[in-house]
């Protein structure tokens, strides 16, 4: 038998002791104080009842039919005593009431050897509700604090009614009734915040301070992880966290098992015991949080172009910064308005994001639709083929201009090194093009096309 167990087993002997000696003496002395004590008592022998087996069952391993085990049947068997507290609760109120208002008669008879039977119960309520909160604290059992906090409120109402008898062989006849109605009092008490504490348990309500703990132990491991979502719960005194975190997407398969070990060593090293379950995710590349930024902007009404996306990763988070083209003739607030618009359907693409900065530029429509003669199209040629070699030291491997509906647009193609990467490949491509509409925002767009050299 588990210590659990046998705790559960001494407070079902300690009720029943306990009923005969509260019971007895109030029915031999008229005492409405003992006998309300003996009905707190034979709930406390319901509850211990529902404790030792509801501990006998929570003990057991989960099983394919209760995968998280059954740790919940402490807080079910919790939940009943607390049910059983307030209609005993509320017995003892009414007896008490017609007492006190004369619709019955008290007939106490206080005497010598009733004292005695209370001191021993002060004894045994003392013992047991010590026993019961060692092991509650030992094994995080609800139920066994359960338990405890009912022995407690019976040693505070015991000590009531033995004040309310002493009153009455001092001649206050309505003392007993009083501290019947004073341990209702506690009773009621007692059994409103077991039943709250437990109902929260059952609905999974997050525990606020383990899941404080989790996350600060998880965050203290970056940047090797990011915490994506954390869920907690937890029954019978134990944890249960669902982690989901994001790793590299370069990272290996041992990696990314590395990472989910350290989450769980983690969150068990605050809240040992915890079941944690960890699913790892893949962080998206800075090109694809480009790409996912680029079709949110220009999903935005009346922007007309975005080009230098540029993605950061900082303490704080990942950081965007983008360039707007909005049509020239727009008012400051009104472009204001377009780059918040800008910046909250990015932050809706990608929650990841912690800002977002933008960069307006206006558009240069008064030259859209027009056409260039062949000495200013030589002319841009010339000045287009300088902007490429001041920025990559090379002549252009192909130029042309071509006409279109919305103005002059520049196809443009780059030689750079075989072995260069295509990220730097991509960072000057978009630095000419930069470049381009820096020096020449007459031309409507600018298309780079870049290659190994041969």
């Amino acid at each position: 038998m588990t210590e659990q167990r046998r705790t559960a087993l001494f407070s079902v002997f300690a009720a029943l002791a306990l009923i005969g000696l509260k019971l007895g003496t109030g029915l031999a002395t008229g005492s409405l104080g003992l006998i309300s004590e003996a009905v707190h008592s034979g709930t406390d022998l319901i509850a211990a009842l529902l404790t030792f087996f509801a501990v006998g069952v929570a003990v057991r391993p989960a099983d394919t039919g209760h995968q998280y085990g059954h740790g919940k049947a402490e807080h079910l068997s919790a939940l009943a005593e607390g049910t059983i507290l307030v209609l005993a609760s509320l017995l003892i109120i009414w007896r008490a009431i017609t007492r006190l208002t004369g619709s019955s008669q008290p007939d106490v008879h206080a005497s010598w050897w009733a004292l005695g039977v209370i001191g021993i119960v002060l004894v045994i309520d003392v013992s047991r509700t010590v026993a019961s909160a060692r092991a509650a604290r030992k094994y995080g059992s609800a139920a066994l604090s359960a338990n405890a906090l009912h022995f407690a409120t019976d040693f505070a109402g015991s000590v009531a009614v033995l004040v309310g008898l002493i009153l009455v062989r001092k001649g206050y006849v309505n003392a007993d009734a009083i501290a019947a109605l004073f341990v209702a009092a506690l009773v009621l008490f007692a059994a409103v915040r077991l039943m709250r504490r437990n109902v929260d348990v059952l609905m999974d309500r997050v525990p606020a301070d383990a899941e404080d703990a989790a996350r600060s132990a998880i965050e203290d491991i970056r940047p090797t992880v990011e915490l994506r979502r954390l869920r907690m719960r937890q029954a019978a005194g134990r944890y249960f966290a669902d982690v989901v975190i994001g790793v590299s997407v370069d990272a290996a398969v041992g990696q990314g098992h590395a990472a989910a070990d350290a989450v769980e060593r983690a969150v068990q090293s605050a809240l040992p015991e915890a079941d944690v379950v960890v699913h790892v995710e893949p962080l998206g590349d800075r090109a694809e949080v480009r790409e996912r930024a680029h079709a949110a902007a220009v999903g935005v009404r009346r922007v007309r172009e975005v080009h230098n996306v540029s993605v950061v990763s900082t303490d704080a988070g990942t950081v965007i910064s983008l360039h707007l083209k909005l049509p020239g003739g727009l008012s400051l607030d009104e472009a204001h308005e377009i780059a918040e618009d800008v910046e909250r359907a990015i932050v809706a693409a990608l929650p990841e994001v912690s800002s977002v900065q933008t960069h307006l530029e206006p558009l240069a429509e008064e030259a859209e639709g027009t056409r260039l003669s062949a000495e200013e199209v030589a002319a841009e040629h010339d000045v287009v083929a300088r902007i490429v070699r001041e920025a990559i030291g090379a002549e252009p491997k192909e130029l042309r201009f071509v006409h279109t509906d919305e103005g002059l647009v520049v196809h443009l193609t780059l030689q750079l090194p075989a072995g260069t990467a295509l990220a730097d490949a991509h960072a000057a491509a978009s630095r000419v093009e930069e470049l381009i509409r820096r020096e020449r925002p007459e031309i409507a767009d600018v298309l780079v096309h870049t290659e190994p050299q041969e």
